[in-house]
């Protein structure tokens, strides 16, 4: 996937490991932006509730979902924008941004008075923070996966970076831990007038720690003992556009590696729904089976990372994607066959952690085939539309499938369709890890 003239040279070997509450500052604007995520379905009949004009209830919930599918549209716009910042002037810089541009989003949302009060001012700031979220988003992965590279030592570059994706599934199960709890002890009247409130508010607390952080950390771009990455003039003064042309095939690829996970991980993020509706499994069931998925991911994905670094980011990649390819029919298959909780927890649980194996040696790969001075725009960019694209049509496209052709297995057909169009672009990739290339 590499380019002709880009090594992993280009990414500085660091004098020691960063400590691991620089780690943790790091990686916490992603997992805040899944956080963010799964709050917002947990809690959207009552958002709809609160923004929308009072009438019919399932119109509310549509609204609700509209506006939050509206933060994906500017995504790719953050990626763009924020991504590229990270490579014109820094990570630490774009990283600070994007944070606060976060946490200014989910404190809107949280504090933005409702219908009653405000009329139709309410949506249309709910929409407006929705919008800044999006842009946060899109621009946060791109330098934060950029810093985790640069400063790594060579020898666990594919450790740091697996803690992308742990951020986000340790994410996905506070928040699901915390609609739990505020479900649990609170009536639903509390619930729904100012209740949910708290779980956006939860997120913003951490906020001002983690910009605290963050400010402390050193840069990785125009590292001075390295000379890979002293600033390019010339290249400075190219727009991202001109300055990843160069490195099409390489994006492509990256692009539709994520493209595969990404509708993976959405269709896993589903299966809550799907065992609801289409297996008539009790809520209490078909809820936990996005803890118990994500628990699996968040174990194994470093697991991932420490086998990148050993036998290479193509193998590792590889060998789980190619035995989810042959898992995820017989999968659905049984569950669809044989609906209970052991069934759904255990199948789930095996195809989580095949993703969680297969997912992180991706976006390492991608990172360190890309030259400094364009990696975080570029990263950004790709994974920012790979989410906007995918992630945000993924629960439409499957309800639809289900619903025209009535079969239980569409899920499965369409996640086999990304999987078989993943493991034929990974035979295209040539190996990125420093222990393989002896760079």
């Amino acid at each position: 996937m590499r380019a002709p003239g880009v090594t992993t040279a280009d990414i500085p070997a660091a004098r020691r490991s960063i400590p691991a509450h620089h780690v943790l500052a790091v990686v916490l604007g992603n997992g805040l932006e899944f956080y963010d995520f799964l709050c917002y379905a947990i809690f959207a009949v009552y958002i709809g509730k609160a923004y929308f004009p009072p009438g019919d209830a399932s119109i509310s919930l549509l609204l609700s979902l509209a506006t939050f599918g509206i933060g994906f549209v500017t995504r790719p716009i953050g990626g763009i924008v924020l991504g590229s910042l990270g490579d014109r002037i820094g990570r630490k810089p774009a990283m600070l941004i994007s944070f606060a541009l976060m946490g200014a989003g989910m404190l809107g949302v949280a504090l933005t008075p409702g219908y009653a009060a405000i009329g139709i001012a309410a949506p249309i700031l709910l929409v407006f923070f929705r919008l800044i979220q999006g842009f946060a988003l899109g621009g946060e992965v791109g330098p934060t996966t950029a810093y985790l590279i640069e400063a790594a030592p060579p020898e666990r570059r594919g450790f740091y970076g697996s803690m992308q994706y742990a951020s986000q599934d340790t994410a996905v199960l506070i928040a699901s831990g915390v609609g739990v709890l505020m479900a649990g002890t609170l009536s639903h009247a509390m619930l729904e007038n100012w209740g949910w409130r708290f779980a956006f508010l939860a997120g913003v607390v951490i906020v001002p720690f983690g910009i605290l952080i963050r400010r402390s950390l050193p840069e990785t771009l125009h590292a001075a003992d390295d000379a890979a990455l002293a600033p390019d003039a010339t290249l400075g003064k190219l727009t991202l556009a001109a300055r990843i042309r160069p490195y099409l095939r390489v994006l492509i690829c990256g692009l539709l590696l994520l493209a595969a996970t990404t509708i993976a991980n959405y269709v896993l993020d589903y299966m809550a729904t799907y065992s609801l509706v289409d297996l008539h499994l009790p809520a209490g069931i078909a809820f936990g089976v996005t803890m118990v998925t994500s628990l699996v991911e968040v174990i194994f994905e470093p697991i991932s990372g420490l086998l990148s670094d050993r036998f290479g980011r193509k193998p590792v990649m590889m060998f789980p994607t190619l035995l989810m390819l042959l898992s995820i029919l017989p999968a659905f298959w049984l569950i669809s066959h044989y609906p209970s909780q052991l069934v759904l927890y255990s199948l789930m649980g095996f195809l989580a952690l095949l993703l969680a194996l297969g997912s992180p040696p991706i976006i390492i790969a991608l990172t360190e085939s890309l030259p400094a001075r364009i990696r975080s725009g570029a990263v950004a960019t790709v994974y920012a539309f790979a989410i906007s694209v995918f992630g945000g049509s993924t629960q439409f496209v499957i309800t639809w499938l289900i619903r025209i052709t009535g079969d239980p297995l569409a899920p499965a057909w369409y996640w086999t369709a990304a999987c078989l169009v993943g493991v034929a672009v990974m035979f295209l990739l040539p190996e990125s890890a420093p222990r393989k290339t002896g760079r």
